[in-house]
């Protein structure tokens, strides 16, 4: 395992990191499904396990994930451990009827923190995210004047945004305009490339990148078929319907495909390494739920070639940027 140093932070981070969403289990805000479908809890803990063998220092979470579940695994199998640094978020709600609702109130950010403390069973959160907050909750101040509150009171040690899923640029802006906050994260993948520019001006202002998504829902491990079809609690149900699956499987196919071969890499790493061949993304967070998926989503990174690199950003925005609707 690699490290990157994050940002201008004191943290040395895992270049591969634990995205723990997954190991939430199912949740439901009303009808729709937010988590990835059933977990076996026994399984969850000997991936963290195994994650830990094999080099990983840094672990993602939210509140939101699993509704508190996510963290209390992390707690139960990390615990205060000062050789782990831990991540998590909050902002997302839900209200009497299941809906999503956002919370960047000042009371709502510190009870949140001294819940997920507790799930964690951590003394500090190492980085602690507003989880899509927007530019107008930035511009309001509280959420920023909560955040540097539970910093100095040491609940914290460092604090960023996790950025929206598409159009995250606004909010970049804004953090970089008003020299706020320690990092990102964001999403940014073969498929999803929207946020390269804001990863190389990170970069050079010394903001720490998080990249989410590095898979794109599974479809860049190569596990998938047209026949592939997701259970009810997994929020694919909606994000991968049949048309859209078929269409993204062809397009890597005949697109992306070949480079396998040429580096000797599985999908999943190829996945990987196109991400870290970028300077100033400090760790990838793949979703890992099982030890196989540990060992398969941190081993064997590659540095692509630049004459690749480029090849796999001309893609992007066509034809990767339609298959996501934008």
């Amino acid at each position: 395992m690699q490290y990157r140093k994050f940002g201008n932070t004191s943290l040395r981070v895992s270049e591969i990191g634990f995205g723990a969403w997954g190991i939430g289990g199912p949740s439901m805000a009303g009808d729709i499904p937010i988590g990835w479908g059933s977990v076996d809890d026994g399984v969850s803990e000997k991936a963290l396990a195994k994650a830990l063998d094999l080099g990983v220092n840094f672990f993602d979470t939210a509140d939101f994930y699993g509704l508190g579940h996510s963290e209390s695994l992390l707690g139960k199998v990390l615990g205060n451990r000062k050789d782990v640094i831990l991540a998590s978020k909050l902002g997302h709600r839900l209200d009497t009827n299941g809906a999503i609702y956002t919370d960047y109130s000042a009371a709502h950010i510190i009870r949140s923190c001294e819940g997920s403390l507790r799930r964690l069973n951590r003394e500090v959160i190492d980085y602690y995210q507003l989880h899509t907050a927007k530019v107008a909750d930035l511009e309001k101040g509280e959420c920023v004047e909560a955040m540097e509150k539970l910093r100095e009171s040491g609940k914290i040690r460092y604090w960023g945004v996790s950025l929206n899923t598409f159009s995250p640029q606004a909010e970049a802006e804004y953090l970089f305009l008003h020299k706020m906050a320690d990092g990102m994260q964001l999403v940014l993948n073969i498929m999803n490339q929207e946020a390269l520019p804001i990863v190389e001006k990170s970069q050079k202002l010394g903001y720490g990148i998080l990249a989410r998504m590095p898979l794109q829902f599974g479809l860049l491990t190569g596990k998938f078929s047209k026949s592939t079809r997701f259970p009810k609690d997994d929020h694919r149900v909606f994000r991968l319907p049949p048309a859209l699956l078929a269409t993204a499987l062809d397009t890597l196919e005949s697109g992306v495909w070949h480079l396998c071969d040429k580096y000797g890499l599985s999908k999943t790493v190829l996945a990987m390494s196109f991400i870290l061949s970028f300077e100033g993304v400090s760790s990838v967070i793949p979703g890992i739920k099982t030890p196989q998926q540990a060992l398969e989503n941190t081993q064997g990174i590659r540095l692509l070639a630049k004459e690749d690199l480029d090849y796999l950003c001309s893609l992007y925005p066509s034809p990767m940027k339609s298959l996501l609707g934008q």
